[in-house]
């Protein structure tokens, strides 16, 4: 093989090596935009107050498409895309829900403003009127009475038992849940909530 010819070659290699480098580069900030979007949650969930009791990041997860009762017609998760979610599986026969709800009515009004819903999951199976004499008895005006009939909605996500809440972004993937009972209205908690599901700018 003569000179010519290595040298030939060589040059095709370097042009070949310097394309796929202006490729990377091209693509890093769509990655880099990427990335940030990713983390984003991420970052802005990761510091929980003390008042949320026991926070676990959230696995990313998109919700389940399981139906759920609000008044005579079925809901899923995914019909709340473009608010921030605050999911609390709950039972009036649950100790530490009914203890919660007082403070998870009050985040409601808090938060709405923000684009943010609670929606309560009651896994009653006496049904709508045994949520509605609860909340009638407590006070709590600010609350839907949803069903989550059978627990189907606990199941699929997996709950170790109530009460427990999946936290939602917009785009209704999961970015965190606190296991038991937490003290939703504290101002650390709402300030939390509002920064961790905060919409995008």
């Amino acid at each position: 093989m003569s000179f010519g010819t290595i040298g030939g070659v060589g040059i095709l290699l370097e042009t070949v090596m310097l394309a796929r480098v202006l490729r990377s580069l091209a693509a890093a900030p769509l990655l880099m935009i990427a990335l940030i979007g990713a983390t984003a949650a991420e970052t802005n969930c990761a510091d929980p107050p003390a008042e949320l009791g026991r926070f676990e990041a959230g696995s990313g997860a998109e919700a389940p498409s399981t139906p759920f009762l609000v008044g005579e017609s079925e809901r899923t998760l995914a019909d709340y895309r473009g608010k921030a979610l605050v999911v609390n599986l709950w039972a009036t026969w649950c100790a530490p829900c009914v203890k919660e709800m007082p403070a998870l009515n009050r985040l409601s009004e808090a938060v709405e403003a923000d684009g943010i819903a609670v929606l309560p999951l009651s896994a009653d199976r006496e049904g709508a009127p045994i949520i509605e004499k609860f909340y009638a008895a407590n006070g709590i005006g600010h609350l839907p009475v949803m069903l989550d009939r059978m627990g189907k909605v606990a199941r699929a996500l997996t709950v170790p038992g109530l009460p427990t809440t999946v936290l939602y972004d917009r785009e209704v993937r999961e970015v965190g849940r606190v296991i038991g009972p937490a003290e939703w209205d504290a101002p650390e908690a709402i300030a939390f909530l509002r920064a961790c599901l905060a919409e995008p700018a």
